[in-house]
This record gives C-alpha cells, structure tokens and sequence, in this order.
C-alpha cells in the first residue's frame, strides 16, 4: 500500500485545488481510479443555509516581473504563490501598492503562506520573506493572473458501500487545497485506501459513506441534499485530516462527547500501541463544526496525527511530502480499520438459555479435559460474554469490564450465534 499511497500522492500533489474548478474535479477524477466516486455538481448561487455557492474559479497562470525584468511568485512552480480565488489582474503596479497585495510569514522566512479570497474578489501573490525583503521599491512591476471566476458549479464526490441495514456510517474528507501534504492530501489518500479496504469486506452489517467535498462550503452543500438522509441513519462518522505525519493520534470528540463514534475510536486507541490525546469538541477546526452544528448534532469526530494550526508548516509550502510520512498513512488506516471492525462487532445481546450459564462442553466450546497449565483467558472471556449477554451491555462495555479490546471477543461471538447461544437484542 505504501507505494500506492505515494503513487497516487505524486498524481495529485501539483494540482491546483480550490472549493470550485476544474482542479477539484480533476482531483476527484483521479481519486475516482482508488474507489469509484459519483460527483455531484452544486451550481453557482444556489442557496444553501445561510451560505451561497460562489462562483466557479480556474486558473491558468500567474507571475509578478520586476522591475529589472525578473519573473518571480509563478503559479507553475509553486501553485500557493497565488491568492486561492484571485480575480483576473494585468497591469503595472508601483511597489507601494503591490505590497498591500503580497502576502509572507515573517516568523518563517523561508515559506510561501497560503492565503485565500473566497468570498471577497481580490487578488494577490505569496511569497517567502526573504525574497519580499529584497524587492526594489524603485521602478514598476508587471503583476499577471490569468484566472475566471464566473458561474459554473461546486463539485463533491461520494462512494457508497451498501450493508445489510440503512444505517451508516460517514468519513469525510476535503480535496480543496492546492499543494499542501499533511493539511489536504493525507486525508483524501487515507479515506480513499480505507474505502478500498472496506470494500473488500463482503458481510457488512452497516452501510458505508465517504464523502470527498471542498472544507465548509461543499459539506454545507451536502448536508442541504442530505442532511435528512444523515439525521436519519447516520450511527457514527469521522472527518478525515491531517492524517500524514507520524505525530500521535489525537481523537477530537463529537459534540454529542460520547456517542458510539467517540467510544469506539477512544476504545481502539486505549488498547493500541501508539500514543494518543483524547480532546474535547470544539469550534476551531474542519468540517466537524458543521456535522455537529446544532441544527444537525450528528455523531461524529475526527482521528488525526497532528492538527492542524499544530504544527509550523500549516498552510506553508514547508508542509510538503518531506513533512508526511507513507508508513503513518498506511497505520492510520489500519487503526481507522480497527474502527470500522468495532463498529460492527458492537451490538447488544441477549441470551437464549433461561437460568444459569449454558453447558459450552456439549457444544463443543469446552475442552474435555483441563491441564493445570491450561490458559483460562479464552473460556472465561466465554463465560463472561455470556454472562452480561442480558440485554443490558453492549460488547464495548462487556470487554472494558474485564479491561480487554473487545475485538478480542470478535471469534466467541460468532461460536456464541452459531451455537444459537446469544442473539441481537431487538
């Protein structure tokens, strides 16, 4: 998987994302090659809540010249030298008024900052410090930015896995940044390869939703088409970012602060061997804030490495595939894997036999005789499902009652349901 991984990240790394564009679409066409996406096209205007789906933008290119004829901030060597959503512009500028359109990070001299426009029509370019220190303010420069903003269509993709019930559960993830590796991409890559994983798994219980949409708007977007859809069915969902380094977990809770996704994923980390932080809810962050809002109070958090605004190559050039780390997507996965497989297994049981534990030696699920060396641990996690299989506990609680991952007990619940032992509580 790590060569895929890293495979897929080179496709998409030079593509110039953004919340609208044929860079989304392009980006979601390529996603399309890892699990099959069907895309949904929100047009310019259309009101969605309080917000309105912008106009669309593209961009070609884009430079500044010097005064002594330089080329320098080319979109086609770095495309975060251009403000995200920047209005067409070709004129010359003095530098007193160029600089009111350049943007840097003094603190870190050497990174190009990403800056963005959505909602205002503005223009600018980004550059690293050093290279704004050394601009002469003598003379004109030639600023160039050959981009559209005009109505056309916001774009998000989706891939659906049907399961034996209606109820679901979501990952979503954002593909609208230009060329950032932790902040953008790890989360499209890791939703993606999970969703193949998932697919491969042909006796799902629950029904599975990834969502691929641009941060904010796009979600708002689909929450205005499917927003009922997801009050309805959705049992547990979990946004997808910043997912590529190998800092420690970190699990951002849901509002709701202990609903089934917030269980689940605390209980996997707890019985992992990987540090993590469990944090409570709150509004600085990603496309949590609008799953949780209080119009929609939807189970779902967030699984990530470092957050964002954690780390000093956030929305910089410097957050780059020198930053991330193929190994960590691929153990992000797998523990967003694990995630999945608790999700299934956690039901609530009830016995089938009526007074006392039933004889597990007549069926087999008892050894016939016991060496006073034997390991014990199997039969009493046995007689201990069995003995909370009232109706009362579901197998998160059941396992932590004896301190143990309840994934431990995947193999004696299904001994237990072939035996007829235990059924679903209805």
């Amino acid at each position: 998987m790590h060569e895929m991984l890293e495979k897929y990240f080179d496709k998409l790394w030079p593509i110039c994302r953004s919340i609208t564009g044929d860079g989304l679409r392009e980006s979601l066409k390529i996603i399309s090659e890892i699990v099959p996406l069907e895309l949904t096209e929100v047009p310019s205007g259309k009101e969605v809540f309080d917000w309105t789906v912008p106009n669309e933008w593209n961009i070609r290119d884009a430079f500044i010249v010097t005064p002594a004829g330089d080329k320098i901030a080319c979109f086609k060597n770095n495309n975060l030298h251009v403000v995200n959503y920047s209005i067409p512009v070709n004129k010359e500028v003095a530098y007193d008024e160029l600089m009111q359109h350049l943007h840097s990070v003094p603190e870190m001299p050497d990174a190009i900052p990403y800056i963005t426009s959505y909602y205002k029509e503005n223009w600018g370019f980004c550059l690293d410090h050093h290279t704004i220190l050394s601009l002469p303010k003598e003379g004109n420069y030639h600023v160039f930015i050959d981009s559209d903003l005009k109505p056309g269509s916001l774009t998000y993709g989706q891939f659906y896995l049907p399961g034996k019930s209606e109820k679901e559960i979501l990952f979503s993830t954002y593909c609208c940044h230009p060329s950032m590796a932790n902040n953008e991409l790890s989360g499209p890559l890791v939703t993606a390869f999970l969703a193949a994983e998932i697919a491969k798994k042909k006796d799902r219980h629950y029904s599975y939703r990834f969502l691929f949409a641009p941060e904010t708007i796009g979600v708002i977007a689909f929450l205005d088409e499917w927003g009922e859809t997801m009050k309805k069915n959705l049992v547990a969902g979990y946004v997808v970012t910043c997912v590529g380094d190998d800092g420690k977990y970190h699990y951002k809770k849901s509002r709701k602060d202990n609903a089934l996704c917030d269980r689940v994923a605390e209980h996997v980390l707890t019985f992992s061997d990987m540090p993590f932080r469990i944090e409570p809810f709150s509004v600085g962050g990603s496309d949590e804030r609008q799953y949780c809002s209080p119009g929609f109070n939807l189970p779902v958090g967030s699984l990530m490495r470092t957050p964002y605004q954690r780390y000093p190559a956030y929305h910089t050039s410097l957050d780059n595939k020198q930053y991330v780390s193929f190994k960590a997507m691929e153990e992000t996965i797998a523990t967003y894997s694990e995630i999945c497989q608790l999700l299934e297994l956690n039901h609530v049981y009830t016995s089938t036999i009526s007074g006392c534990e039933p004889q597990l030696g007549k069926r087999g699920l008892y050894p016939s005789s016991v060496d006073p060396l034997f390991d014990r641990n199997d039969i009493h996690r046995f007689l201990h499902f069995l003995a909370f299989s009232d109706g009362g506990y579901d197998i998160i609680q059941i396992a932590e009652k004896r301190g143990e991952s309840a994934l431990r007990f995947k193999s004696i619940i299904e001994k237990c349901i072939q035996a007829e032992l235990v059924k679903l509580k209805s």
